[in-house]
């Protein structure tokens, strides 16, 4: 990628980038819901798909994407990836082709237009200081997903500062367990360097996603979560 001097692409990020993404939310976001109100959840989709293309598009960012033959757009899966970046969310929205549902945090829900088009897209809030109120997400969320939909789960729980893996809490293989959906590894690289953790230091660059084979979960015990747990984070690390 041609590289933008600095001086001119902070002018642009913050009279052009900026702006615009935050009227293409609210606008897309409008489009979600009255989406939804017509046509049902499964219409939503396209709107997230082109916010996150929009956005991508004038950073700008070039995605490659290794690895899809390892996933069906026809089945569920849970997706498990490493954390990077703020940047891994429209970069997973926009190249990966599943129907994506995302955890996200309880307070983005208060967010006016886009709390509401998070949920009608299907997106599960949960609490993170109330374990009990989580838990009964989740587990509403088990009976409403689709066959068609994945849910995303950074396991890390928190963006990496300097690249490594941190540990994967157990939320995302439990939800897998439970539901007997498989796990689909996937690693995000270069997404780290776009824009840093703690940062609205965003830049032009490239990223990479790759898609590992799915593990299957079916008829799995409780027994075997820690070594399934392992299994995942050393495929996603085999490609750092």
């Amino acid at each position: 990628m041609r590289k933008i001097p600095k001086s001119i692409y902070q002018f642009y990020k913050w009279i052009f980038l900026f702006p615009f993404v935050l009227l293409s939310t609210i606008i897309l976001g409008l489009g979600c819901i009255l989406a939804a109100i017509i046509f049902g959840e499964k219409s939503t989709n396209i709107f997230a798909v082109a916010w996150a293309k929009a956005a991508c598009f004038l950073v700008p960012l070039e995605v490659k994407v290794l690895g899809e033959e390892n996933f069906s757009t026809e089945k569920s899966y849970i997706v498990v990836a490493n954390h990077q970046s703020m940047a891994d969310i429209i970069i997973l929205q926009a190249y990966v082709k599943l129907t994506i549902k995302w955890i996200m945090k309880k307070e983005l829900g208060s967010i006016p237009v886009f709390g509401f088009a998070c949920k009608k897209l299907g997106c599960i809030y949960v609490d993170r200081f109330n374990h009990a109120s989580a838990l009964a997400s989740m587990n509403e969320a088990q009976k409403n997903l689709s066959k068609t939909s994945s849910v995303i789960f950074f396991p890390e729980g928190t963006r990496t500062r300097d690249g490594k893996l941190l540990n994967f809490k157990k939320g995302a293989f439990r939800f897998a367990m439970a539901t007997g959906i498989p796990i689909l590894p996937v690693t995000i690289k270069g997404s780290m360097k776009i824009l840093p953790a703690d940062s609205l230091d965003v830049s032009p660059g490239s990223a990479t996603i790759i898609i590992h084979p799915p593990i299957n979960m079916k008829n799995r015990n409780i027994e075997e979560l820690d070594a399934i747990l392992s299994i995942t984070k050393k495929k996603i690390a085999s490609a750092l």
